[in-house]
């Protein structure tokens, strides 16, 4: 068993967030290139480095947070234990995270947090913290600027509150982890719901002290909040990055015996596979080189040698998220990707949406600047024997000036 931490992060990341559009739930979604997720699980790390982090997943978004993860520094990927799987209700999500680290050793104060804030700041988690410990059960609010009505069934006023006694309450909230556990567990046992975690301390007999929130740790819900993200984090437009640079990349790689071959992300049926160190995604081979081409980084050998076994049956969204990154390192976007897949077999056409939108997911782009072309060779040369499958691919790349 690990031993006892002062201090575990519990980041809640099991939601669908529709309301966000797009499609993906909106914890995946790229924020200025960077995840939601990775941006609020980096900022915990950041403003409290000696915690323990741990995740509530989906059951369905594994490999959407596997890919996550590598968008975080070393040392918080380091902090980060393994991820919980949720339940269908928050309140179940939360309870399981909490079973899961009174497993791995309780903490003494743990902080319950949306994924969907990444926000968050070191003063914050500060006030979070110093308000469990001197409370056991604490969460931050922020004054209402609105006047608020209480209304009945027909839609009549039936009060005014006093706006000055009320509090719009953030995450994250904060509890001593005993008491906040067997509030959870109780509340399971009594089959009640809760819309959040302080509403649980409170049926459980506890008093909830409120400190200060922060405006800026607003939750990310709709278009419109990921529009307000945009402009609190200032993320340079591509117009505002004036050095423009352009790379190819060119890859092969022969059949072997297998029953599908993996493309941009996306396993194709097919009476063979690919052969390759790594998962042989000549596909996002190809796109990779062509980005670490751009910015003059050499190419996935020079970064991922393919002589290194830690490499061996690697999922090549690793190598694509890493190039990626050095571009964002740099400054820089991502303006567009043109590949095109050169085989005679399996038909690309019926999975160019779906590989289309896995590029643009694990590149953290709009799918609408990601091309995905397929040719053959009219049974020319060694793609024409049906051989292997070869990828080219060109990536334009804005980076700032000098």
């Amino acid at each position: 068993m690990v031993s006892k931490n002062a201090l575990s992060i519990l980041v809640v990341a099991g939601g669908r967030g529709s309301r966000a559009g797009e499609g993906l739930p909106k914890q995946y979604r790229a924020v200025a290139g960077m995840t939601v997720l990775a941006r609020t699980l980096q900022a915990m790390h950041d403003a409290a480095p000696q915690a323990r982090l741990k995740t509530v997943i989906h059951r369905d978004d594994v490999a959407l947070y596997a890919q996550c993860v590598t968008e975080l520094s070393g040392t918080a990927r380091a902090a980060l234990s393994e991820p919980t799987l949720g339940g269908a209700l928050r309140q179940e999500s939360v309870r399981n995270g909490l079973e899961a680290l009174d497993r791995e050793g309780a903490p003494e104060i743990v902080l319950i947090h949306d994924a969907a804030r990444p926000f968050a700041d070191a003063a914050l988690i500060a006030r979070a913290v110093d308000a469990a410990r001197a409370h056991g059960a604490a969460v931050p609010g922020v004054p209402l600027n609105d006047t608020v009505k209480e209304i009945d069934a027909a839609g009549f006023v039936v009060a005014t509150p006093d706006r000055a006694r009320l509090r719009a309450v953030q995450t994250p909230q904060s509890f001593r982890f005993p008491l906040i556990l067997a509030a959870h567990r109780a509340a399971a046992a009594g089959g009640r719901e809760y819309t959040d975690d302080a509403m649980i301390a409170e049926a459980a007999g506890h008093a909830v002290f409120v400190f200060p929130g922060d405006l800026a740790n607003f939750k990310l819900t709709t278009p419109e909040d990921f529009a307000r993200a945009m402009e609190q984090l200032k993320a340079p437009s591509l117009a505002a990055l004036p050095d423009v640079r352009m790379g190819q990349g060119y890859d092969v790689h022969a059949f072997a015996e297998g029953d599908k071959v993996w493309l941009g992300g996306v396993a194709v049926p097919h009476s063979h596979a690919l052969a390759g160190h790594s998962d042989a995604d000549v596909l996002m081979h190809a796109i990779t080189d062509a980005v670490l081409g751009a910015i003059a980084e050499g190419d996935i050998g020079a970064h991922f040698p393919p002589s290194d076994p830690q490499w061996k049956g690697a999922a090549s969204e690793i190598f694509l998220a890493h190039a990626c990154k050095l571009v964002r390192d740099r400054g820089g976007m991502i303006a567009h990707i043109d590949a095109t897949v050169v085989c005679e077999a399996p038909k690309v056409g019926p999975h160019r949406e779906a590989i289309r939108a896995s590029l643009a997911r694990i590149m953290g782009l709009d799918i609408g600047r990601v091309a995905i072309k397929a040719t053959t060779t009219e049974k020319l040369g060694f793609t024409g024997r049906r051989e292997g499958i070869a990828a080219l691919a060109i990536a334009t790349v804005r980076l700032p000036e000098g």
